[in-house]
């Protein structure tokens, strides 16, 4: 006789996950566009004074 497990869900890794991946994705995306814009928004001597240049914005908001 065998035994029919009941309990799982058919969207195991599924629908579930796929919304996780997006809304991860969205967050990740507004991060990074707060931190170019606030990075964007100091003067070449505030950048300067932290150790980066404008050319560094792109890739420190990227998390690179």
């Amino acid at each position: 006789m065998s035994a029919i497990e009941t309990n799982r869900s058919h969207a195991d890794g599924g629908l579930g996950n796929v919304v996780a991946r997006v809304v991860a994705l969205v967050g990740a995306w507004k991060d990074t566009r707060t931190t170019r814009r606030e990075l964007s928004r100091l003067s070449d001597r505030e950048l300067d004074d932290i150790g980066l240049c404008r050319g560094d914005i792109g890739r420190i908001a990227r998390g690179l």
